[in-house]
């Protein structure tokens, strides 16, 4: 597999060497900053394997300037959302706990479903509520996150376009 994919870069390097000038200034070079959602065209005429070095140096320069890496990022999972059939359920799940506690110690096994409802109802407020709390900070770290990304390619841009590559 290694051999392939060395092969193929060397393969890749002879072509953009040896293609003439005219057909290297056509189409955009898919390098780095493509993986961020850049475009990036020479102004000055540069190789494909210029423009793939200065791309590859912008972005290791705009990794240690920003401390953002966009290949590190990882999504966070989705919340679960609660089948509203089982929204009853703690609530019935400690009602059925009370009722047997209190019939095996000798109390009223009405009262202990009772008691237990109660409980297993606080229960599953507790957790709906912790499950709230973990979806907004998700939804809060989902907002800030596009902040990096946006230094970043600002970052990417500008030492790009100071060597003389237009970037949009």
């Amino acid at each position: 597999m290694k051999r392939m994919m060395i092969s193929a870069l060397f393969l890749f390097l002879f072509m953009a060497v040896t293609l003439p000038a005219k057909a290297q200034n056509s189409p955009p070079i898919k390098g780095m900053a493509s993986t961020v959602g850049l475009y990036v065209y020479p102004k000055n005429k540069q190789s494909a394997t210029q423009q793939l070095t200065d791309e590859s140096q912008c972005y290791s320069n705009a990794k240690t300037q920003t401390g953002f890496d966009p290949n590190a990022t990882t999504t966070a999972s989705a919340a679960k959302k609660q089948d509203p059939k089982s929204a009853d359920k703690p609530a019935a799940q400690g009602a059925v706990r009370g009722a047997v506690i209190s019939g095996a110690t000798g109390g009223d096994p009405a009262a202990g479903a009772r008691r237990g409802a109660i409980l297993g109802g606080i229960k599953a407020k507790r957790k709906e509520k912790q499950e709230t709390d973990q979806a907004d900070k998700q939804a809060d770290a989902a907002k800030t996150a596009s902040q990096p990304l946006d230094n970043f390619k600002r970052s990417l841009s500008a030492c790009l376009d100071s060597r003389s590559y237009s970037v949009k």
